[in-house]
């Protein structure tokens, strides 16, 4: 199930977004794809979330990293470890961030994202302090960006393809629920990895858990008060959705 855009319009140009999925996007073509594996992995534990650089500063010198070098909860969410991971989580926020922009403003909505990737990233940290493996990946502070949409258009709709038998069949489901859903997914895969491997597991679920809450707890702070919906029912649909 493949989704593919939501029915709510955006009124203006969502610019801050564009340039957060052009920046990711360079990085990974510009200067992962040419690295080879140990430079690509080098370059993942200097600029990635690595817990344990900052619960055991001992082991962090040996292996060549600051232990107080706290802008890696920056540098991370621009870091992608494969084209597939780069392309979902940016195909998400090109669903989902224009209209957040949008209600939020450029610069209100860039500070947003940050933050909610920075807390994804502490979230993690705080679950996995003896991990060594470093988190990466926009997923965080998009799931903040999700967070925040599920709240202010929960009636849109999110559709999706569905190939049946090498048939495309369209189905359309309420925002509320596909990201209630993913959520709670979320949440139990994360509770079951952090049981069966408190080392972490290859998916920073806690990260995405800790974005998500980040965004539903601080998006109305970040609210522009002079926006007006595109439609007087804020719900206005592009087109009617096959079902």
């Amino acid at each position: 199930m493949l989704p593919l855009y939501d029915t709510i319009p955006s009124r203006q140009r969502p610019v801050v977004n564009w340039v957060l999925i052009a920046i990711n996007v360079m990085i990974f073509f510009f200067i992962e794809v040419p690295l080879s594996s140990d430079a690509l992995t080098l370059l993942f534990n200097l600029y990635g979330v690595v817990p344990r650089r900052f619960t055991d500063p001992q082991w962090a010198y040996y292996m060549g990293l600051s232990p107080d070098g706290y802008w890696v909860f920056l540098t991370s969410m621009f870091l992608h470890g494969s084209f597939m991971h780069l392309l979902s989580n940016m195909w998400t926020l090109w669903i989902f961030g224009d209209n957040v922009e949008d209600r939020m403003g450029s610069l209100r909505y860039l500070i947003f994202y940050l933050l909610c990737g920075i807390l994804a990233g502490i979230t993690h940290f705080l679950l996995y302090q003896t991990s060594d493996k470093p988190a990466i990946g926009a997923s965080g502070a998009i799931s903040g960006v999700m967070g925040a949409y599920m709240f202010l258009f929960p009636r849109s709709r999110i559709v999706f393809l569905i190939p049946l038998f090498f048939v495309p069949y369209f189905v359309a489901l309420p925002a509320f629920l596909y990201i209630g859903a993913w959520f709670i997914g979320q949440f139990f895969s994360g509770t079951v990895s952090l049981a069966v491997n408190p080392e972490g597991a290859g998916i920073a679920f806690w990260a995405h858990i800790g974005g998500f809450l980040a965004g539903v707890l601080l998006f109305k702070l970040f609210l522009r008060p002079s926006w007006r919906p595109p439609y007087p029912d804020e719900y206005g649909q592009r087109w009617t959705p096959f079902y």
